[in-house]
């Protein structure tokens, strides 16, 4: 059985843009759109090399700025081909424009209560829906900060899958697997984790774009491929190619990005991309164990980084 491929982009509004006080364009633009590398860039980088993602929207900004933001977003992705599912930062449901973020939620997930979750789960679910998406079955959570609770709400309201579980944000990701678990698993519903490698002994690092060099995402495709792992689930943001202002391209971002759609699109016979309403065939419950630590791979991407966050990161 090949390895499916979840490449998955949170797409969201910026709390950080919204506590600047800046106004819902810019926050838009900043978040969505920035510096010529967002959701159009991304979507069209997709679609020259026949790659599917997955769009986790997070409908909630809508509750103070309206829904046509969000089904801009819905719109733009669905246009392209590409599929919608829900995302969730619920810190949005007290926010008032203009206030600088001087009043919002909790901002995580397991901090509220199965009866609150399934409630804050069923209004997004109307919210993502009003604004011209088809109704979601797979859901992750903001800040992967999903519990048993969330993962029972989702069951209950019919969603298919979850992709909440991330063994490197132990802090916030509570629910009850371990932090290795990177293969597909029964769990409520089918838990799809986020992939993680092994940076070091016993410590854990996320398949994010900003996190993995393209020697690392290279390495930990082969690894899944060679090792039949029933999925790879990586994770982006519509932002993430952008500095954390978004005022300008982080090229660091930018050229891992493009590395990790020429790896896929030469990849596809043994990983092809795949959206959760195609419900591809997955062996559940594997033990899929995940890339394991290498000192070099580690050194040089820390070089890398340190470029990205000193100068790719730098300016207005």
């Amino acid at each position: 059985m090949v390895t499916r491929v979840f490449l998955t982009i949170d797409t969201e509004f910026a709390w950080r843009h919204h506590a600047a006080g800046l106004d819902v364009e810019t926050i838009y633009a900043r978040s969505i759109e920035p510096a010529g590398v967002g959701l159009s860039y991304q979507l069209d980088l997709l679609a020259e090399h026949g790659l599917k993602a997955c769009f986790f929207v997070d409908p909630m900004p809508a509750l103070i700025f309206g829904l046509a933001p969000v089904k801009r977003m819905v719109d733009t992705i669905l246009a392209a081909g590409q599929e919608v599912q829900l995302h969730l930062h619920p810190n949005w449901t007290a926010a008032r424009v203009g206030d600088r973020g001087a009043h919002y939620a909790r901002f995580q997930l397991h901090e509220y209560t199965l009866a609150e979750q399934r409630d804050l789960l069923r209004g997004a679910v109307e919210l993502l829906v009003a604004a011209g998406a088809p109704a979601p079955i797979a859901f992750r959570a903001g800040g992967y900060a999903a519990n048993e609770d969330t993962l029972i709400a989702l069951a209950e309201l019919g969603f298919a899958y979850d992709s909440s579980h991330n063994g490197a944000e132990a802090a916030e990701s509570r629910i009850a697997l371990p932090p290795a678990q990177i293969a597909p698993i029964d769990h409520h519903l089918i838990e799809v984790p986020v992939t993680v490698i092994e940076d070091a002994p016993g410590m854990w690092r996320t398949f994010q774009l900003c996190a993995l060099s393209g020697a690392e995402t290279a390495a930990a495709l082969d690894h899944a491929a060679a090792e039949g792992h029933a999925a790879v689930t990586i994770v982006s943001h519509g932002f993430e190619l952008a500095n954390r202002l978004g005022t300008r391209a982080n090229g660091v971002h930018v050229r891992r990005f493009d590395t990790l759609c020429r790896l896929l699109a030469l990849r596809t016979d043994a990983l092809p991309t795949a959206h959760f309403t195609d419900r591809p065939a997955l062996a559940l419950g594997q033990d899929d164990r995940p890339l394991g630590a290498n000192a070099l791979r580690r050194r040089l991407r820390q070089a890398e980084q340190l470029w990205s966050n000193w100068v790719a990161e730098r300016g207005v």
